[in-house]
């Protein structure tokens, strides 16, 4: 793939005439999918779709459309950004119908707003269909809610992934006590979290979940505290994609914990080998 940047080609002699939808598929369960995404993607001519987009999702495309995988997953190799820009610059010029379907909602750390500066550099038509972002979906079906007058009276979504030993945090606004604290793609970073919020005076008592596959039959959830975020994260039952709430509203996941998946996987996970792990370490 390209590591340099990209000077986006449109198509010469030729008229703008398609359209791209952008559109947020949701957090994996497929009857979270809005009923406007449904409709777009009935009508697709080609659908370039991330990894995070579940299977039963993809089965609502129509078979004749042309699909295209341009997903990104931490660690494995996958379509450049300039590359995706690229396509869907091309396939706008050469198809009527183009849905670029995103996990979650594309405007929340989906990279969606660099696709259509793209677009509309290119001059193409093009429509945004919002999807359920994965930290309320997660929060949600985890029985966490992200907000709660006794708990936490804000939140804040931050991305824990790329370079974050040489990118500036400001920990000392995330270690907020008053705050829910919602981590995307931070699992591989967990050490970096965890030191950066304690360094900021976060209590290491914090209750904290990751939420594996959320809202799929194979959720889990691994509930802990602050000094025991980096465990949790290596926990070898936890599956991407993983989602960390972190806050004193997760003290509230037993109690209104309501999903229960269908499979013969425990719904609800305090990890044994953790525990275990402690007891050897002390």
């Amino acid at each position: 793939m390209w590591d340099i940047e990209m000077e986006i080609v449109a198509l010469p002699g030729q008229r703008a005439g398609g359209k791209v939808w952008l559109v947020g598929a949701g957090p994996g369960d497929v009857e979270l999918l809005t009923l406007k995404a449904y409709r777009i993607l009935q009508t697709a001519d080609v659908v370039l779709y991330d990894a995070l987009v579940s299977e039963e999702i993809m089965a609502l495309v129509p078979q004749d459309a042309e699909k295209i995988a341009v997903g990104k997953r931490a660690g494995k190799h996958s379509a450049g950004q300039d590359e995706i820009n690229q396509l869907l610059v091309t396939k706008a010029f050469t198809r009527q119908n183009v849905v670029r379907l995103k996990g979650g909602d594309p405007f929340i750390f989906g990279r969606g707003g660099e696709e259509l500066q793209t677009l509309v550099e290119a001059g193409l038509e093009f429509e945004v269909v919002p999807g359920i972002t994965a930290a309320s979906g997660t929060s949600a079906y985890a029985g966490i809610p992200l907000t709660h007058r006794d708990y936490a009276q804000g939140v804040t979504f931050i991305t824990g992934h790329c370079q974050l030993e040489s990118r500036p945090m400001d920990w000392k606004a995330y270690a907020n006590p008053n705050n829910t604290l919602v981590i995307y793609m931070g699992i591989l970073n967990a050490g970096l979290i965890k030191s950066g919020l304690l360094g900021a005076g976060r209590n290491i008592d914090t209750p904290v979940a990751i939420v594996s596959k959320a809202t799929t039959q194979d959720q889990k959830c691994f509930i802990g505290t602050l000094g025991e975020l980096e465990r949790l994260a290596a926990n070898p039952g936890l599956k991407m994609p993983a989602l960390m709430i972190i806050g004193e509203v997760v003290e509230l996941a037993d109690s209104l914990n309501w999903f229960k998946p269908d499979s013969n996987q425990k719904d609800r996970v305090r990890n044994e080998w953790i525990q275990t792990d402690l007891a050897q370490n002390k």
